[in-house]
């Protein structure tokens, strides 16, 4: 059985204009700068997105790298903001002799809700937390994450 020629023309053509669709893939492809900016004094866009230096600081000492969040195992599961959050927090509890000695993890609801954990015990709003300076810290690093 022999396959008709406008058949053979077919498959030609639709060859030929993959071979077009995937050529111009390949040099759009070269075109995209990930590195390099636009004008001297602009940051790639990407690279807008960093963590706090908190959290950089939390991961290195990890020996984890780079991270935008710190997560570490037996902790509840967070959204990255949140775990940021946690981050900074952390690093100011660590200045404060009765605040160091809580156990603080913050976790994300099934609902999309913020869980403060203190010492085991839930909390779901900031104004619950059981001790003033310990709401104080929560404002100041939420304030912090916000403005970096």
């Amino acid at each position: 059985m022999e396959i008709p020629g406008y058949i053979w023309i077919i498959v030609g053509l639709a060859a030929f204009i993959a071979a077009i669709a995937i050529i111009g893939l390949f040099f759009s492809a070269r075109r995209v700068n990930l590195t390099r900016p636009e004008s001297p004094d602009q940051i790639p866009e990407w690279m807008l997105t960093t963590p706090p230096r908190e959290t950089a600081i939390a991961t290195q000492a990890e020996g984890e790298g780079m991270a935008l969040y710190d997560y570490d195992a037996g902790e509840k599961l967070a959204a990255p903001f949140a775990e940021q959050i946690e981050d900074i927090l952390r690093a100011r509890l660590e200045a404060d002799p009765f605040l160091r000695s809580l156990k603080i993890d913050l976790g994300t609801a099934p609902d999309g809700s913020l869980e403060i954990w203190v010492n085991g015990v839930r909390y779901t709003d900031i104004n619950q937390l059981p001790d003033e300076r310990l709401r104080q810290f929560f404002q100041e690093a939420i304030a912090d994450w916000e403005s970096a």
